[in-house]
C-alpha cells in the first residue's frame, strides 16, 4: 500500500495528531501549575528548568506589558488560525505528509495555547534553557509543537519546490 492510499494520511490523523499535542500540552501545564508557586524553578539538568511562568503576551512575552487588550487579540487571532488549519488539513491532499504533519503540530499548539488564554487570561509556559544568566524565553509543549510545526512546513515547500525544479527539468529534455 503506497503512502498517498493509506487510511494513516487522512485528514483525522491529522486533527489526531493536534488532538494529542492539546493533551500532552494541557497535561504539562497542569501538572506544572498543580506542583509549582509562580517563579519556582527545578533544575532538571544544569541548563535546562522546569519553571512556572504566566505568559500575558505573545511568543517571548511579546505585549506582555500592555493592559489586557492582547489577551484578546492573541485569542482572537489564534482561534482564525486554528479555523483555517482545520479547513487547509482537511483539504489537503493526502499525499502532502510533511505539510500536514507540520500543519497538524501548529494547530495543536495553536489550541493548547487558546485554552489558557481563554480560560486563564495567560499562557502558562514551564520550560526553561539557560546559560550562565542568559535565558531563552520559558515556553511549553505548545510552542515547542508549533516550533517543530513550523520548521516542518518550511522544509515541506523546499523539498517541493525541489521536486517542481526536478519536474521541470524533465520536462524541458
Amino acid at each position: 500500500m503506497s503512502l498517498h492510499k493509506s487510511p494513516l494520511f487522512h485528514p483525522w490523523a491529522g486533527y489526531a495528531v493536534a488532538a494529542i499535542v492539546l493533551i500532552a500540552d494541557l497535561l504539562t501545564k497542569s501538572w506544572v501549575s498543580a506542583s509549582l508557586d509562580l517563579h519556582d524553578r527545578v533544575e532538571v539538568i544544569p541548563f535546562f528548568d522546569i519553571t512556572l511562568r504566566h505568559n500575558y503576551g505573545a511568543a517571548f512575552s511579546f505585549l506582555a506589558d500592555q493592559a489586557g487588550w492582547q489577551v484578546w487579540f492573541f485569542g482572537i487571532l489564534a482561534a482564525a488560525v486554528s479555523i483555517g488549519l482545520t479547513v487547509w488539513i482537511y483539504k489537503l491532499p493526502k499525499r502532502k505528509v510533511l505539510e500536514m504533519l507540520g500543519l497538524s503540530l501548529v494547530l495543536g499548539g495553536a489550541l493548547g495555547n487558546l485554552y489558557d488564554r481563554v480560560t486563564l487570561g495567560y499562557v502558562v509556559d514551564f520550560l526553561l534553557v539557560y546559560y550562565n544568566q542568559y535565558q531563552f524565553p520559558a515556553f511549553n509543549v505548545a510552542d515547542s509543537a508549533i516550533s517543530v510545526g513550523a520548521a516542518l512546513l518550511i522544509l515541506d515547500f523546499f523539498l517541493e519546490s525541489r521536486r517542481n525544479n526536478h519536474s521541470e527539468k524533465q520536462a524541458i529534455n
